[in-house]
């Protein structure tokens, strides 16, 4: 599947998946561990962290868990739809995760469940670079660690069809260092639809370059859903 037909796939199944999802469990419960881990940052100035949602879908399990004001950025135009109803008051793009909308050094964390696997793999090391990219030096990541290599089109998934690709648990942690990202961290949790799931914590080393600078007012206005 291309990316126009990834696209497509999640705004078909984008209802069925939020209606399937448990908006409670120990996943949902990591992103307490990130604020946590922002608020005791010596760069932390008192105030709410700006947190980047990358994969939001309807916002339910991970963005309405965020500080107000936080940024959900989903490729489905329908998924932010009902993250609209979910979170009003959350800033929706719409975007791809391998060319983030947003100026470099922009965020303290970014969160992306359930996200990169949709991407073909060979993208993988661009996504994390985007990441790294628009964390500030020393912002925090939380994201799912594939536990597998593969690349397949689950036909049925929800009703529709969807695409998943991995390079493998150890050259996904590889690629996070390759980043930038340092201090890696695993933990195991329950995933939206009751699966064991492992994620990764990191944190951007301070001395990690950044890369360029685009234009960040789509991030700005909650209305605008451009690509």
């Amino acid at each position: 599947m291309d990316r126009n037909e990834v696209r497509r796939a999640w705004d078909e199944v984008a209802e069925t998946y939020a209606a399937r999802r448990d908006p409670d469990g120990s996943d949902a419960a990591l992103v307490d561990d990130l604020l946590d881990s922002l608020a005791s940052d010596p760069a932390a100035d008192g105030e709410d962290p700006l947190v980047l949602d990358v994969g939001c879908g309807d916002g339910a399990r991970t963005l309405a868990n965020l500080p107000p004001g936080s940024v959900g950025l989903d490729v489905s135009r329908r998924g932010l739809d009902l993250a609209r109803e979910t979170v009003s008051d959350a800033r929706l793009v719409h975007g791809e995760m391998s060319a983030l909308p947003f100026a470099a050094d922009r965020f303290d964390g970014l969160t992306a469940y359930h996200a990169v696997f949709h991407v073909e793999r060979e993208r993988h090391p661009a996504v994390y670079a985007e990441f790294a990219r628009v964390l500030r030096p020393g912002g925090r990541l939380l994201t799912t660690l594939p536990g597998g290599r593969f690349e397949t089109v689950r036909r049925g998934w929800m009703g529709g069809r969807m695409f998943f690709s991995a390079p493998g648990r150890e050259r996904t942690l590889d690629q996070l260092r390759e980043a930038g990202f340092t201090d890696v961290e695993t933990r195991t949790a329950t995933d939206p639809l009751g699966s064991s799931t492992e994620f990764a914590f990191a944190r951007l080393d301070p001395e990690a370059a950044t890369g360029g600078d685009p234009d960040d007012s789509r991030a700005a206005d909650p209305d605008r859903t451009d690509p």
